[in-house]
C-alpha cells in the first residue's frame, strides 16, 4: 500500500469534513431557533474574507516575531465574528421584518460575492480581487516538537497535509461543545422550544425574539469558522468563492436531520466523494474517461450528484423543527 497516498487521502477526508460539520451545525442552530437559514454560502464568503484580511494583515508581524498560531487564532475568531455580524441581516429580516426566510436567504447569497468584490478593491485596490494568505498559516512538526524523520510514511503525509491548520484543532473542541450546548444546558432547550412551539415558549416566559437572534447568530459565528477552515485547506488565496460548499453544508443538515450525531455521520459521507472528486489524479484505480476531453473533471460533479440522489430518497424522512420558517407574532400567542 502506498501509505504517503493514503496519509493525505485521510487527512483530505477529515480536512473536508470538519467545515461541512461545522456550517452544517451553524445551520442547525439557527434552525432549532426557528428561522430558515439558507444564507450559508454568503455567511462562510464573508466570514472567509474578514479571517484571510484578519490574516493577510498579520503577515508582517509575524515576520517581526508575533506568535504565528496566535494571528491564526484571532483570524479564525476574526471569521467568526464576521460571519456572526453577517448574519444579523437575517435575523433582522426574518424576526422584525417578519419576511419569507427563503427569499431573505437567497437574497444574502446574491449579495455576498458582491459585497466581497466592493470590500476588497476598496482595501486592496481595483481589480485586486485576490487575498494571498501568508505561508505560516501551518502548524509545523516543529511546533509540535517533531520531525519528519521521527515519523513513518503514513504519519508524515497525515500531519503535513491538510490536518496541520489550527482550525482543525478549535472544530474538533467546537464539535462537540455544540451538541453539549444544544442538548445538555437550559439554553438549548430554550431554543429547540422556540423552534418547536413557540407559543408554548413565550407562556413560561422565554423570550422568542431573543432566542432566535442568538440561534441565527451562534450559526453566523460557526459559519463563518467553517468558511476559513474551508479556505485554509483549499487554497493559498481567496476569491470570494466556496464552490457551493454553503449548500452542500444545507444537505449534510438536512440528511442529519437536524441533529448532531448525524450530522456528523453525514459529514464524513459527503466528505468522502469531495475527497475523492479532488484526488482524481493521484488515486490511479478510478476511471480516466479517456474518450472524453478532460473527463477526469467529471469526478467534480461527484459530491452535487450524491447531494441529489441522497436528498430524493431521505427528504421524506426529514423531521424539521414544527415552528421552521414561520414569523412569530406575539400578538397571535394563543
Amino acid at each position: 500500500m502506498d501509505w504517503v497516498l493514503f496519509g493525505k487521502f485521510c487527512s483530505t477526508f477529515i480536512a473536508f469534513a470538519i467545515p461541512l460539520v461545522l456550517v452544517a451545525y451553524g445551520g442547525m442552530f439557527s434552525e432549532h431557533s426557528g428561522i430558515i437559514n439558507i444564507a450559508l454560502e454568503a455567511v462562510m464568503i464573508i466570514g472567509a474574507m474578514v479571517g484571510a484580511l484578519v490574516c493577510s494583515g498579520f503577515d508582517s508581524a509575524v515576520s517581526s516575531g508575533f506568535p504565528s498560531q496566535l494571528a491564526m487564532f484571532i483570524s479564525i475568531l476574526s471569521a467568526g465574528l464576521g460571519g456572526a455580524v453577517f448574519s444579523l441581516l437575517l435575523s433582522f429580516a426574518s424576526i422584525h421584518l417578519k419576511a419569507d426566510q427563503t427569499i431573505a436567504g437567497i437574497a444574502l447569497n446574491t449579495i455576498a460575492p458582491a459585497l466581497f468584490i466592493i470590500s476588497i478593491w476598496a482595501i486592496q485596490g481595483e481589480a485586486q480581487t485576490n487575498i494571498f494568505l501568508p505561508s505560516w498559516r501551518r502548524i509545523s512538526l516543529s511546533m509540535l516538537g517533531l520531525s519528519s524523520s521521527s515519523l513513518t510514511p503514513f504519519a508524515n503525509s497525515l500531519l503535513t497535509y491538510s490536518l496541520n491548520y489550527l482550525t482543525t484543532i478549535i472544530a474538533l473542541f467546537l464539535i462537540p461543545l455544540c451538541a453539549i450546548i444544544l442538548y445538555k444546558t437550559s439554553f438549548g432547550l430554550r431554543l429547540r422550544a422556540c423552534g418547536e412551539h413557540p407559543q408554548a415558549a413565550d407562556s413560561v416566559g422565554i423570550n422568542v425574539y431573543k432566542m432566535r437572534y442568538a440561534g441565527v447568530t451562534i450559526g453566523g459565528f460557526l459559519a463563518g469558522v467553517g468558511g476559513m477552515a474551508y479556505l485554509l485547506v483549499v487554497s493559498s488565496s481567496f476569491d470570494g468563492q466556496v464552490a457551493g460548499y454553503g449548500f452542500l453544508a444545507l444537505a449534510v443538515m438536512i440528511f442529519g436531520n437536524w441533529r448532531p450525531g448525524r450530522i456528523i455521520l453525514a459529514a464524513l459521507f459527503f466528505s468522502l466523494f469531495t475527497t475523492i472528486s479532488n484526488m482524481t489524479g493521484v488515486i490511479s484505480w478510478l476511471p480516466t474517461f479517456g474518450s472524453i476531453n478532460e473527463g477526469a473533471k467529471l469526478y467534480n460533479l461527484l459530491p452535487y450528484i450524491v447531494t441529489i440522489i441522497v436528498l430524493i430518497f431521505t427528504s421524506k424522512r426529514s423531521q424539521a423543527p414544527k415552528a421552521e420558517g414561520i414569523p412569530y407574532d406575539v400578538s397571535k400567542r394563543s
